[in-house]
């Protein structure tokens, strides 16, 4: 499980983003306290970071700026100074990504997800376990009770995407997007052919119809 670190001086939205967070299969914390802020992300090592930039006593583009000087740690800047310099001055310093508040949390997901997949951190390294069945994306293999069978790369990422997002219903263009990084030159139906390999192993695992179709909306696991 990816862990994210959020550095937000509005304690009570840093406590919401990380209820997002772990509700969507990441390990979020929150620092509390803003002395020596690169310190405690070097001391709690996180797979990412969420860094505002209006921090008490100093701003977080410094902090980006020393944070570079010993790691690569993803960075998304996450702030309400959203104009074009902040933006060039945070990308210029080392960060990977820049979001506006306020911002869709649907968004925001989309973004790590990109983030994690552009620096070659993807969560997808990680397993991945729904009811019975266990995924091992590196692998590319899904396991039902000791039994393994062979997926796969598109059918390993529909599936890790699911899982990723259980019992929410996912778009078919979030799905193109994320498995083939563009909806440009990508035929819709390639998706829905992927999609029904995907079903079929599932049922012969005996888990049929937990990928359910939403007409007009999408799929959801559940």
């Amino acid at each position: 499980m990816k862990r994210i670190l959020i550095v937000e001086d509005n304690l009570e939205l840093a406590g919401e983003l990380k209820i997002l967070l772990d509700r969507n299969n990441y390990e979020a914390s929150y620092i509390k306290k803003f002395n020596n802020i690169t310190e405690q992300i070097q001391n709690m090592n996180p797979d990412m970071v969420l860094l505002d930039i209006n921090l008490p006593g100093i701003d977080g583009e410094s902090v980006l700026r020393t944070l570079r000087t010993f790691s690569d740690v993803p960075v998304i800047m996450v702030t309400s100074r959203n104009t074009d310099m902040d933006e060039l001055l945070s990308l210029s310093f080392g960060a990977d990504d820049f979001i506006a508040k306020p911002y869709n949390p649907s968004i925001l997901l989309l973004h790590i997800e990109a983030v994690f997949k552009r620096s070659g951190k993807d969560k997808d390294t990680d397993i991945l376990k729904f009811k019975d069945i266990i995924l091992e994306p590196e692998r590319g293999v899904m396991s039902v009770n000791g039994e393994a069978v062979e997926l796969t790369k598109n059918e390993m990422g529909i599936l890790s995407y699911m899982f990723k997002f259980q019992g929410k219903i996912v778009s078919r263009y979030d799905l193109i997007s994320y498995l083939w990084d563009s909806d440009e030159f990508v035929d819709d139906n390639t998706l829905t052919v992927n999609m029904n390999r995907v079903r079929k192993k599932l049922s012969d695992c005996g888990y049929e119809d937990i990928i359910k179709t939403k007409r007009g909306q999408g799929y959801i696991l559940e």
